[in-house]
């Protein structure tokens, strides 16, 4: 079975990304300046959809970083940079919705929307 996974690995061209390589891709800026990595995607599980990159920011070898919901929409991969783009100045960044293990919930719908709000994107619920 291991086998089968690495040849999957291997092969992935075109469209489609598995979730594990889409983790520690970095995350650019429109002037191609690193602003952190995606630590993490958000799926949702009735509709297949991914919801948010956790993007990681800051901190020094994972201690002190910050951990940013942002709405999967936000993100175009730039195949040039090797890197996702997101076009979301530093300071609104810096005001975002930060994620928090022991106070973030991601089933509490006014969670999500608060995200989505912030960024002033549609939700991918709608």
């Amino acid at each position: 079975m291991a086998r089968s996974n690495e040849t999957l690995r291997q092969k992935e061209i075109g469209r489609l990304i598995s979730a594990d390589k889409v983790q520690g891709t970095p995350v650019s800026n429109p002037a191609g300046e690193r602003i952190g990595s995606i630590e993490n995607v958000m799926i949702d599980k009735p509709s297949g959809r991914v919801a948010y990159a956790v993007m990681s920011f800051g901190g020094v070898l994972g201690i002190g970083k910050d951990r940013y919901p942002l709405p999967w929409n936000l993100l175009e991969y730039d195949t040039e940079l090797d890197s996702y783009v997101v076009d979301v100045d530093t300071d609104l960044l810096k005001g975002a919705p930060v994620y928090d293990e022991r106070a973030s919930d991601w089933a509490d719908d006014s969670w999500g929307r608060r995200i989505y709000e912030y960024y002033k994107v549609p939700p991918y619920w709608i």
